[in-house]
């Protein structure tokens, strides 16, 4: 396992760097896709501007999206691979249920939400990324099955978003209120 002490004997055990270093770059990505998501479809859907920062809006959606895939998929790979510490001992059976079940949620939503970004935008279809690159398509043009894909992934976004807004204020009240080792399992620099 990479499970891992730190300080005395009596120390709980802590996730290793490298779940840390996975866990903590997926959150950069996460909270820059929201409000990047956001801005785009409003520039571009609601006001209607489709001009070169709009284009950079969804190029950068689509990029990070894409790395965050590939990431998640990393993430659970080296996850099946090492293992993760035991829960946290103070935790009642309801709490370690609810936290296993917050955490496969968001790795299944990882994997989906942006799986169905990269379909969407292959049915558009709108692969192109900065005008440097496109992003391999995975299925032939088909814009009625976009609207519907793209719609669906909007949705499944704003719901990662609700339960990601979950997952921080319960670390926040573990870490300032029951003042347990729920959120120095995950912080950076324990090694």
């Amino acid at each position: 396992m990479d499970a891992r002490t730190a300080g005395s004997s009596t120390a709980r055990p802590v996730y290793g760097g490298v779940a840390r270093t996975f866990h903590w770059v997926t959150v950069v990505a996460v909270l820059a896709m929201l409000p990047l998501g956001l801005a785009m479809t409003y520039r571009g859907n609601t006001l209607n501007i489709w001009d070169g920062t709009t284009d950079a809006l969804y190029s950068a959606h689509k990029l990070i999206g894409f790395l965050l895939l590939w990431l998640t998929a990393g993430r659970l790979i080296y996850r099946f691979l090492h293992g993760v510490p035991p829960d946290e001992p103070s935790l009642a059976w309801w709490q370690r249920a609810g936290s296993h079940l917050v955490h496969w949620l968001l790795y299944g939503l990882l994997l989906v939400v942006p799986l169905l970004g990269w379909i969407g935008v292959s049915l558009f279809p709108a692969l192109t990324v900065f005008n440097l690159f496109d992003l391999p398509a995975l299925t032939s043009p088909d814009q009625a099955a976009a609207g519907r894909v793209l719609g669906i992934h909007g949705k499944l976004a704003l719901m990662a978003g609700a339960i990601v807004v979950l997952h921080i204020l319960a670390a926040l009240y573990h870490h300032f209120i029951r003042r347990d080792g729920v959120l120095r399992r995950m912080w950076p620099g324990l090694d």
